[in-house]
């Protein structure tokens, strides 16, 4: 399964590649509900292109991200404070005596201390980094759907709660934001045909186990262990990754735009890594009918599923 992506998140590359136009109000909703404390995850990288605005609404949602950005600052430099005390304790305590507890003290704050520097290094960060466009599971993306005959970007949460579902869904289906190939009709019959969308994808990241990579059994008494690999197309390309989406809307809930990465058998190079899916890469030719289906003619979208790019990936051990 597709756990992380590096993605395009700049909705502008989208326009200049393919001429959507931009839902300019669910941008700004997503982050207006973020400022008023939805929890919703945006990637830097999403945030970037509004930093620079040409036009009002651009320059609305750009005061909107200043202002949850600030909001954030006040609470890391507060956490900070907080284990920087936390700190100073433990040191206190250990001068006396070295108790367990003391120790253990120390030892979180100091982590904490340390991850706290450099959340509040990364939102002070002006410069680009790859990290910033890399989203996972809960957080968001731009999507490219059609809309009245017009391609359409909105931002929308990786990972797919469909209509008419309750909101425990998510919790009952943590794995929603893959759509298995073989489950369209079954599990996704209701966004199977009917809502498809498109997201720009550079590289993916897989967890595997360090045996089936090594492609040897254990040996007595030998653990297995997780491994991320980072899988990138060769030579380097912008994949357009066939996605199922949906509009959910609950009562006294906001709405939710949010999607899953179809998946399938993986070409030889994944499966001899050691993992047993893959994302679908579509064709350029066929945005428009993946993006327009007909569900009264799924084969016409099983065909270009199976008309795939078909890039040759390798891969690395993730940072």
């Amino acid at each position: 399964m597709c756990y992380s992506a590096q993605i395009v998140a700049d909705y502008r590359k989208y326009v200049k590649m393919f001429g959507p136009d931009i839902d300019i109000r669910e941008f700004a909703r997503l982050y207006w509900e973020r400022v008023e404390g939805s929890g919703a995850k945006v990637p830097k990288g999403m945030d970037a292109p509004f930093m620079n605005p040409e036009t009002e609404e651009e320059r609305r949602i750009k005061a909107l991200i200043e202002r949850y950005d600030a909001t954030q600052m006040t609470k890391l430099e507060q956490e900070l404070c907080k284990q920087r005390t936390r700190l100073a304790d433990a040191e206190r305590i250990l001068e006396a005596k070295a108790t367990k507890t003391a120790i253990e003290s120390k030892r979180i704050a100091t982590g904490k201390i340390d991850a706290t520097l450099r959340r509040l290094d990364d939102l002070c960060r002006t410069e680009p980094a790859e990290r910033d466009s890399r989203i996972f599971p809960g957080q968001y993306a731009p999507v490219m759907v059609m809309e009245n005959g017009r391609r359409v970007i909105k931002p929308m949460r990786y990972q797919c709660r469909p209509a008419g579902k309750p909101a425990i869904y998510d919790v009952k289906y943590p794995g929603t934001y893959n759509a298995r190939r073989d489950s369209l009709e079954g599990f996704w019959k209701g966004l199977f045909g009917y809502t498809h969308g498109l997201l720009l994808v550079t590289a993916f990241y897989e967890n595997v186990s360090r045996f089936r990579l090594e492609n040897r059994i254990p040996l007595d008494g030998e653990k297995d262990e997780n491994v991320v690999l980072e899988f990138r197309p060769n030579p380097p390309q912008e994949m357009l990754i066939a996605c199922l989406w949906s509009h959910w809307q609950g009562k006294g809930e906001p709405d939710l735009l949010s999607f899953a990465a179809v998946t399938d058998d993986p070409p030889q190079e994944i499966a001899l890594a050691g993992h047993d899916r893959c994302i679908i890469p579509i064709k350029p030719e066929h945005i428009d009918a993946w993006l327009n289906p007909d569900p009264a003619n799924l084969a016409a979208q099983y065909a270009i599923l199976d008309d795939r790019h078909r890039p040759y990936y390798e891969y690395r051990m993730a940072a």
